[in-house]
């Protein structure tokens, strides 16, 4: 883990989950610099004060991934605090439980401004002084269901594979200037995500689904997407057996369609 030893690093998704995780793990490392960034501050808080326990220079930057003419003025605030960010984690994001029928198109705008359109605009703000320092680290925390279609998450697969199709164009554009780009695709893992997750009213969806109850602990994911993000990997697929799914999609689409209809969703 010494490749984040000295970094500047932004995480957005810090009050919870894989990116509040993630910024305790990364704060175990020597010379961390971390940016933090959520709308809930007293949860921002938390994990801020876990950080600096650690020994790492930890900073937040409150912001809402929903309030997108305000992001660009959030990224000059968080470069603005060392100077300089080294790696930028688009970790933040919303899920969702409704049928495509169901969904009323404000609910589809709303994930795509969160899950995608956020991360395109705080990458587009930080990479010029990349750019300019020849040296940055670009990381999009996409999702299996980035990868192909499932039930009743239509508008957040949609915003998952958008980050596909914007993150392995950057990574191409950017090969020659020095910068890396990592897609990372968790599947079903340990958090709250279900929770939060958009129903075809607007509300949380409030339980924790059995996919979630039983993947992959929390603690595993993030040591191993931090490891992926370590060795400059392009995609890093995060999971258990789900992730086979990926494979035969890929490979054998016709019999990934037989299968993932005998899935349950929640």
């Amino acid at each position: 883990m010494q490749y984040f030893a000295d970094k500047v690093i932004w995480i957005t998704g810090a009050s919870s989950g894989i990116g509040k995780q993630t910024a305790i793990n990364l704060s175990k490392i020597r010379g961390t610099k971390l940016i933090l960034s959520a709308r809930r501050l007293p949860e921002l808080q938390q994990t801020q004060e876990i950080c600096n326990n650690n020994g790492a220079q930890c900073f937040v930057v409150v912001l809402d991934l929903e309030q997108s003419e305000t992001l660009h003025e959030k990224a000059n605030e968080a470069l603005h605090i060392f100077g300089r960010i080294d790696i930028l984690i688009n970790n933040g994001g919303i899920g969702q439980r409704s049928s495509v029928l169901e969904t009323p198109i404000e609910n589809d705008r709303k994930i795509m401004e969160i899950n995608y359109f956020s991360s395109v605009i705080l990458t587009k703000a930080v990479l010029p002084s990349m750019i300019s320092n020849k040296s940055g680290h670009i990381v999009a925390v996409s999702s299996i269901s980035g990868c192909f279609g499932f039930p009743l998450r239509s508008a957040y697969c949609a915003s998952k594979h958008a980050m596909y199709g914007f993150y392995e164009a950057l990574d191409i554009e950017l090969r020659s200037k020095g910068i890396k780009v990592t897609i990372v695709a968790p599947g079903r893992i340990q958090t709250d995500l279900s929770y939060s997750a958009l129903t075809k009213d607007g509300t949380p969806h409030g339980k924790m689904d059995d996919g979630q109850k039983y993947g992959m602990p929390l603690e595993t994911c993030v040591l191993q997407i931090l490891q992926g993000i370590s060795k400059a990997k392009h995609e890093v697929l995060i999971g258990r057996k789900e992730l086979v799914m990926v494979h035969i999609y890929r490979k054998i689409p016709r019999l990934f369609h037989y299968i993932i209809s005998k899935v349950k969703p929640t």
